[in-house]
């Protein structure tokens, strides 16, 4: 489903709770240097569109007032979240419009959290990195833990190594949050021993604050493709569970 506005909700997400979204993007259309085949947007290629990404002035307008109606009309915000219709870290205004974002959340709503949903992509770049630094939930996502596999899950448009990725989620320390979705089709299979054991020594070796595992939960627009359920996620991060790491499943 397109979210079409600048600033749209705040709806009910199942893992940050009454979240007012941020779509960097075109307001028609979508935008993404990935294709990943469970994309709830659909592919690349039929969210074309011509229109210009909005500007840090067009964000701050409209953020301030939708902020201003929230507290108006007494509607909660747990999260401020950038999401949208793509990847909202290829925007080039992110980094001044995460200032504003969180300037406009201390003003307003200042126990909310600013959120970010980001496939990593363009963490190596350091106004970027700064930028996600200052967030409170950078979400980072890590389908695979091998070129192949993100290949047939993410389809990213140029070049893309796991490994590069690795190294600049390293630099966080630890502080993010670590997003991966579990799925199976006819290709490959999220629960495979040899995918499982890669995925977990990634994140032995990045050690993030907190772990989102998720499966479909919408209509995707690949075909053949399965989720698991909670109770079979929880088994497959089991070992994770039982060192310590903190992790959200949502079935």
């Amino acid at each position: 489903m397109m979210r079409e506005e600048l600033v749209f909700g705040p709806i009910r997400s199942r893992r940050l709770g009454s979240s007012l979204g941020i779509n960097l993007l075109p307001r028609k259309g979508k935008l993404c240097n990935f294709d990943c085949i469970y994309c709830e947007c659909g592919w690349n290629k039929d969210g074309r569109t011509e229109e210009k990404l909005p500007d840090a002035a067009q964000l701050e307008a409209a953020l301030e007032a939708k902020l201003i109606a929230c507290r108006q009309e007494g509607i909660g915000i747990d999260s401020i979240t950038f999401s949208g219709d793509g990847e909202p870290t290829i925007n080039p205004c992110f980094p001044e419009i995460i200032d504003i974002a969180i300037a406009l959340r201390d003003k307003y709503f200042p126990e909310a959290k600013v959120s970010v949903l980001s496939n990593a992509t363009m963490v190596g770049k350091e106004k970027v990195f700064e930028a996600l630094r200052k967030v409170d939930n950078p979400i980072l996502k890590l389908d695979a833990p091998t070129d192949n596999l993100t290949a047939l899950i993410n389809q990213p448009q140029g070049g893309y190594h796991v490994e590069d990725v690795v190294r600049n989620l390293e630099r966080f320390e630890g502080d993010f949050v670590l997003q991966t979705m579990f799925l199976k089709s006819e290709s490959f299979d999220s629960s495979s021993p040899e995918v499982l054991q890669g995925w977990m020594n990634l994140v032995r070796r990045l050690r993030p604050r907190e772990i989102m595992v998720y499966t479909l939960d919408r209509e995707a627009p690949a075909e053949g493709l399965e989720k698991f359920t909670a109770e079979e996620m929880e088994l497959m991060v089991r070992p994770l569970l039982e060192e310590g790491f903190r992790i959200q499943i949502r079935g």
